[in-house]
């Protein structure tokens, strides 16, 4: 299926592209979030009018990813759980736990932009993790987790 993107989507394409995607991906996912469009004279015209005012919403997302990548590059969460004398926790530290770890703190984000490419943490120590606050904007951000017995 061809969609016109009225975003710009990772791995896919800028505002405005007319890209070829499965029919799952873009019925399912594309389409509903608004991310895309079908490729239909009367899309690709309106599209075209919008055009200024999209490009003006997505410079102001970018911009405010870019504020609170600031407030976020750099910073320490320290989170407590039970362990084990070897520093094996009893449990793990999910995305849901340093995202409520972030809010404590002040900053609001979201459990999906949080990335754990080794997935929950499982050990006691230091880890650095990465926040994808936009398409183009990644804060980096470390992660204690502490052991108490």
């Amino acid at each position: 299926m061809q969609v016109i993107l009225m975003e710009k989507v990772v791995n896919l394409g800028n505002l405005g592209d007319v890209v070829r995607v499965r029919d799952g991906f873009a019925r399912n996912f594309l389409i509903p979030q608004g991310k895309a469009r079908r490729v239909t004279p009367e899309n690709l015209a309106e599209f075209e009018k919008r055009r200024a005012e999209l490009e003006r919403q997505q410079a102001e997302k970018l911009e405010g990813a870019r504020t609170r990548a600031a407030g976020l590059e750099g910073l320490l969460v320290q989170i407590t759980r039970k362990a084990s004398v070897d520093g094996r926790l009893f449990g793990s530290v999910s995305n849901f736990d340093i995202a409520d770890a972030l809010k404590a703190q002040g900053f609001e984000v979201e459990r999906s932009e949080i990335r754990m490419p080794q997935g929950p943490l499982k050990s006691v120590g230091d880890v650095q993790l990465q926040i994808d606050l936009h398409s183009d904007v990644v804060a980096n951000i470390t992660v204690s987790v502490l052991g108490e017995h």
